[in-house]
């Protein structure tokens, strides 16, 4: 019988006829099918919309195909399994997991670790952490029309709309994000002032998930504050979907 505390067995990374079950070849690449089919035996309750979550906040990043696709490492499924098991079984807020992560990344020792919890050398490399470093950079004004390809007319459109934000004249990855869509879309003749609507719809969209998640929001401690964040983010992917479903049912009709 394994000496191990129950903790510590649950982050030791999927071997022998548990991996060989979910995947004969044991490749070191995984779609997030195969993430999930590693985790849900200890963990039922994760889904790809947490797995995103997750990723959105950082704590792991998947490398992308052309397509678009996420693929995942080894690290990132052990990355996972630690998140997964310290918020399971100490409630502990993701800006704590983050902290460890982060301590780890920069190649030290994560301190104050839960009692039973362990490390796997395999939750990190030396790309991941450059990757992780990248979410956290801020971008200045050039770096924006950069890195996007819009011009400074339309940045200064867009920051007159409030379709982006500067913070001490520095953007984050909201903002980028936001430019790279404006500048594809003013491609097709849609400009910032035809935009603003959807500014309008993300707030409203946000008043609705927020009421959902006020119980938990509304409570002091740190873990319910995380519980919140985590189910607002899942919500928010419920009503894209169906945002986007009930738009491509208009467009279909096109067709008819």
């Amino acid at each position: 019988m394994s000496t191990l505390p129950p903790t510590a067995r649950r982050l030791q990374p999927v071997t022998g006829d548990r991996a060989r079950a979910v995947r004969p070849s044991a490749p070191a690449i995984f779609n997030i099918g195969e993430v999930l089919a590693q985790l849900t035996e200890d963990f039922p309750s994760v889904t790809a919309s947490k797995i995103r979550f997750y990723e959105e906040k950082g704590l792991i990043t998947p490398q992308r195909t052309a397509a678009g696709y996420r693929q995942f490492h080894e690290s990132d499924v052990e990355r996972l399994r630690f998140v997964l098991a310290l918020q399971r079984d100490h409630y502990l807020p993701l800006k704590v997991i983050r902290d460890y992560l982060d301590a780890l990344d920069r190649g030290e020792g994560p301190e104050n670790l839960p009692p039973g919890v362990s490390i796997s050398p395999r939750m990190v490399s030396s790309e991941l952490a450059a990757e992780i470093k990248s979410r956290s950079r801020r971008l200045t004004a050039a770096q924006l029309r950069s890195e996007s390809g819009a011009s400074a007319e339309l940045i200064e459109s867009l920051l007159s709309y409030g379709l982006i934000t500067a913070v001490n004249g520095h953007f984050d990855d909201h903002a980028l994000r936001v430019a790279k869509a404006c500048t594809a879309l003013s491609s097709h003749g849609l400009e910032p002032r035809h935009l603003r609507p959807f500014q309008a719809a993300a707030e409203r969209e946000f008043g609705l998930v927020e009421r959902v998640v006020a119980p938990l929001a509304s409570r002091r401690d740190a873990a319910s504050q995380a519980r919140a964040a985590e189910t607002a983010r899942e919500i928010s992917d419920l009503c894209l979907s169906l945002h986007t479903a009930l738009v491509q049912e208009q467009i279909a009709r096109m067709d008819r």
